[in-house]
């Protein structure tokens, strides 16, 4: 079972809803502010971190590169510019577990993303 928080600022319960129609059984998620959220991976009580903002990486980012450090932390899509499937996947098998993305962006993205971490 793969534990999923959702932080940032947009659309938690929407994304939230994706990621448990995508992950099914494979997956807990709950929704959390980003200071919660971030700790719960932390502190090893969460796996992953996700969330979305507008520019998919201040408001969706800044407190997981804050406490996780940017290492860990990465910006899967922005306002010019949305990683591949093949980007996405070498960041998840790179080690990242905090994801950014642009609110805009969450459906594709999510597509892509959550398959790689049940991987």
């Amino acid at each position: 079972m793969v534990r999923i928080v959702i932080g940032g600022q947009l659309n938690k319960q929407a994304i939230e809803k994706q990621v448990k129609e995508i992950g099914g059984n494979n997956v807990e998620v709950s929704v959390k502010s980003d200071l919660e959220a971030v700790m719960a991976v932390k502190n090893k009580k969460a796996d992953y971190y996700i969330g979305a903002c507008e520019t998919g990486s201040g408001g969706a980012l800044a407190m997981a590169i804050a406490l996780l450090g940017k290492d860990k932390c990465v910006t899967l899509a922005s306002p010019s510019t949305i990683k591949t499937k093949e980007e996405i996947e070498k960041e998840v098998n790179d080690g990242k577990i905090a994801f950014g993305f642009t609110a805009s962006s969450s459906k594709n993205i999510l597509n892509i993303l959550i398959p790689a971490l049940l991987k």
